[in-house]
């Protein structure tokens, strides 16, 4: 049984097996109905339950469509309709699912949450989100990244603003993919330091600056998030540190002709990007975006042993 909590559970040999297999299911039902089930039906029979305590769009949307290509069945949970929201415990929850679904994501804001949920779980349990990483998300950004041409190892990327699950999860994936990671935050948002000590005894190259231009300089990849999320208090202090960090035409052209801007969405532009660069020919946030049903799919059958 693989559990998929952060990428390092898997490793790079599979994350680079999840981003081959979903560039190939991608382009094999081209121009298909969303609905359609992949002709190998790998995961028929097979029931994903998602358990959500905060709120989505694409996390929600893609694994339900990925079961559904992969033949199977999506069950969608939230703590307001279920008995997590009165009390049962985490370990009870997910001894109980296990009994009845054969998969199950969570999106949730403590890290320790799932983790207590794959102890007691005996089925595959998928990160969706947490506070402390973003892994399924970053599975979506290196299949965006190389569908744009670019190889993995020896990339060069740059971030800006908060140093926040994402972001996490992008450094993890930056010391198991060979990239390099260049991260600009204000002074006292910056990432947790054992993702980058890790990366860096992986080999990559993780450099903190508090410049936004030494971030962005010669960068292949630009990629940053909101400010603020889900939560989060003091927000207008946040709002003040971060406005040197906005990601806009002329802070992009200090990254190479060719560099691909990415969001994971929601975007609240004219705050971390601005239009001109959100809208403009560098983005590639809705392929980005669309990538996460393909990454997810990929995912899936690593946990259950089909990669």
């Amino acid at each position: 049984m693989r559990h998929f909590l952060d990428l390092s559970d898997a490793g790079g040999d599979a994350l680079a097996a999840m981003i081959n297999d979903a560039l190939d299911r991608k382009a094999a039902r081209r121009g298909w109905p969303k609905a359609r089930p992949d002709a190998d039906r790998p995961l028929d029979g097979h029931v994903l339950g998602m358990v959500f305590e905060k709120n989505s769009t694409r996390t929600r949307v893609s694994f339900d469509i990925a079961i559904r290509q992969l033949g199977g069945t999506p069950l969608v949970l939230d703590s307001a309709t279920t008995q997590l929201g009165r009390g049962e415990t985490i370990a009870d929850t997910a001894r109980v699912l296990s009994r009845m679904v054969d998969a199950i994501m969570v999106r949730t804001g403590d890290h320790a949450k799932i983790e207590e949920m794959a102890r007691h779980a005996t089925v595959p349990v998928i990160n969706g989100l947490t506070d402390r990483s973003h892994p399924c998300q970053i599975v979506a950004d290196l299949l965006t990244v190389v569908e744009q041409r670019k190889a993995l190892p020896g990339l060069e990327v740059a971030w800006l603003g908060d140093g926040n699950n994402v972001l996490h999860s992008i450094i993890e994936a930056a010391g198991l993919m060979k990239f390099n990671v260049r991260v600009g935050t204000p002074r006292g948002y910056e990432p947790d330091g054992a993702f980058v000590e890790e990366a860096r005894v992986r080999g990559a190259a993780i450099t903190l600056t508090h410049d936004p231009v030494e971030a962005v300089a010669g960068a292949d990849v630009v990629v940053t998030d909101t400010w603020v999320s889900m939560g989060q208090e003091h927000a207008e202090n946040k709002l003040a540190a971060m406005a040197p960090f906005q990601v806009d035409a002329a802070l992009m052209a200090q990254a190479k002709p060719d560099a691909r801007f990415l969001h994971c969405l929601p975007a609240h532009v004219g705050e971390e990007v601005s239009e001109a660069v959100f809208e403009g020919p560098q983005s590639v946030v809705f392929d980005e975006a669309e990538n996460r049903i393909h990454a997810q799919k990929s995912i899936l059958l690593w946990c259950f042993g089909k990669l």
